[in-house]
């Protein structure tokens, strides 16, 4: 008997056609929108620069993540099949619609942050780590909601916890429960906002160059770091590493953040 464990089995969809997935991302750069809104007015900024900036960081972070989903994590299907890389649809066994389904978050960086340096040289005319010190309480705050998205999803899943707690996704037909994983990163990304959100309107470290972006990059790889050694792999032939993809590809980016934050 699973005393403590939930049983979790939620539609996918609201009203049987707005995904839940397609909705928290919707909800995450919508927040987003209305943090870097209260920043430029803040910091007496053009808001007509803003529409520009959510523009090219929605464009960046879904070709980014897909990218990085690709490449990182699904090579193996899609060199063999790379007309689906850009496309909404599965072609084999039969045609159907599956959404952008694949999404990595390392990828997701990389396509932002290119984005975020072209806009900050050429339109806000400010140096890139200006930049990124602000986009970053966006990002954490996006994180929280991106991840609620995957539990609704029932995917990236944890370990079975072999105790009475945890959740027991009935999408996945299964009778015992997991580590909900989705949650502790959730949860994980809304400290690192509030950490962020502190540190830019409480203290004066928005005048440390690049010390918000580090503290942001540290903290942020380091939760994902940590809440991956409770996710099943995401690549079966990798499953036997010590470490996992997520956990290697993040590595580098928490020395980047520590770099910055030493800088």
């Amino acid at each position: 008997m699973n005393v403590l464990a939930i049983t979790w089995d939620p539609p996918i969809a609201l009203f049987g056609f707005l995904r839940f997935y397609s909705l928290m991302f919707v909800i995450a750069f919508a927040i987003g929108f209305q943090i870097m809104k209260r920043i430029f007015i803040a910091e007496k900024i053009e808001l007509e620069k803003l529409d520009k900036l959510l523009m090219y960081v929605v464009f960046a972070t879904v070709l980014g993540a897909r990218l990085g989903h690709v490449f990182f994590y699904d090579w193996a299907y899609f060199s063999q099949h790379p007309e689906e890389i850009l496309l909404p649809f599965k072609f084999q066994p039969t045609f159907r619609f599956t959404g952008f389904a694949g999404l990595a978050s390392h990828g997701a960086a990389i396509g932002i942050i290119a984005s975020l340096w072209y806009f900050a040289k050429y339109i806000l005319k400010q140096p890139l780590l200006y930049l990124l010190d602000r986009v970053s309480l966006t990002i954490a705050a996006g994180g929280v909601f991106v991840r609620l998205g995957n539990l609704m999803n029932s995917e990236i899943i944890g370990h079975p916890t072999h105790t009475d707690y945890g959740f027991i996704f009935k999408a996945l037909r299964e009778d015992f429960p997991r580590h909900p994983t989705q949650l502790y990163e959730s949860f994980g990304y809304l400290i690192v906002f509030a950490i962020l959100f502190y540190m830019f309107w409480r203290t004066n470290a928005k005048e440390k160059l690049g010390l918000i972006f580090g503290v942001f990059f540290t903290l942020l790889w380091s939760v994902r770091f940590a809440v991956e050694f409770f996710k099943e792999a995401q690549v079966d032939d990798r499953a036997s590493w010590a470490l996992n993809t997520g956990q290697i590809l993040s590595i580098p980016l928490i020395v980047i953040g520590v770099y910055f934050i030493i800088k």
